[in-house]
C-alpha cells in the first residue's frame, strides 16, 4: 500500500483506464466490467478491477490536474506493476476541426508546467505517448467505426485565468495546440521516465470556437464511445 492507494500488489491489472472523476470510474466499472471489485477508495479515488471480455482490466480515477494524476500514475507504475495507463477524459477545443462530442487521441502534450522539471529535471515542454498504444487505439477505432481524430493537446495548470495573461487564441497560435485539458503531460512524463506506456483518449466537451458546451448528462452519454474504444484497445495491448 501507499499513502494514497490502499490496494495490495496484484490488485491492479497490467492496464488501467484513468478518468478524472471517481464517479466516472465507478460508472465504467459497473457498466462495462465483468465482476468488478473495489480495490481502492482512499480519498474517494475509486479504483476497480474486473474483466472485459474475459481479460483483466482496471479503472481508477486520477483526480484533476497534473499533481494529482502525477501521484496516482507514478504509484501504479512503480509500486503496482501496471504497464499501461490510458487517460480517458474531456477537453475543450481550440480549433474548428474538433467539434463537441468528437473523440480525440493525443499525439503529444504541450505544457509550460514545471511538473517534469520538478519530478526529474526534464526541461522539455512537449511529452509524447506510446507510439505502440496509439497505433492499437487507432486500429481499434477503425474496427469500431469510430472517427478518432489525432490532435496536439495543451495540458494546462490553470482552469481559470485573468485577461492579462493572454487568451486561448494566443496559446493556440504560440504552441500549435488544438485542445486543452489538465493531465496528459504529467502522465506521459511519468510513463517515459519509468519505461512504461501511456496514452490519452479525450472527448471534446466544449468548444472555445463555437461556445457549445455539453451538459453533465450529455457528457456521460457522449463519453460511452470513448469508453468503448479504450476498453477494446486495453484488451489488445
Amino acid at each position: 500500500m501507499t499513502p494514497h492507494n490502499g490496494a495490495q500488489m496484484g490488485d491492479f491489472a497490467k492496464t488501467v483506464l484513468m478518468p478524472g472523476d471517481p464517479l466516472r470510474s465507478k460508472f465504467i466499472a459497473e457498466e462495462f466490467l465483468e465482476n468488478p471489485r473495489l480495490v481502492n477508495e482512499v480519498r474517494n479515488i475509486l479504483g476497480y478491477t474486473g474483466t472485459y471480455k474475459g481479460i483483466p482490466v482496471s479503472v481508477m480515477a486520477s483526480g484533476m490536474g497534473m499533481p494529482s494524476i502525477g501521484i496516482y500514475s507514478y504509484e501504479l507504475y512503480q509500486y503496482y506493476g501496471v504497464e499501461n495507463i490510458v487517460r480517458i477524459g474531456s477537453a475543450g477545443s481550440y480549433v474548428e476541426r474538433l467539434n463537441v462530442r468528437d473523440v480525440v487521441l493525443a499525439e503529444s502534450a504541450y505544457s509550460d508546467s514545471t511538473f517534469a522539471l520538478k519530478t526529474s529535471g526534464a526541461t522539455e515542454k512537449t511529452m509524447y505517448p506510446s507510439e505502440e498504444l496509439n497505433a492499437i487505439i487507432m486500429s481499434k477505432a477503425d474496427e469500431l467505426g469510430i472517427n478518432c481524430k489525432k490532435a496536439v493537446v495543451h495540458s494546462s495548470d490553470a482552469f481559470y485565468t485573468t485577461p492579462n495573461v493572454g487568451g486561448w487564441q494566443d496559446i493556440r497560435e504560440q504552441t500549435g495546440t488544438e485542445c486543452v485539458e489538465m493531465e496528459s503531460f504529467a502522465l506521459f512524463h511519468n510513463a517515459n521516465m519509468l519505461n512504461k506506456r501511456a496514452a490519452c483518449i479525450l472527448t471534446i466537451s466544449d468548444s472555445f470556437c463555437t461556445n457549445e458546451v455539453l451538459s453533465a448528462e450529455d457528457r456521460q452519454n457522449s463519453f460511452r464511445e470513448m469508453m468503448r474504444l479504450a476498453l477494446e484497445s486495453a484488451i489488445a495491448f
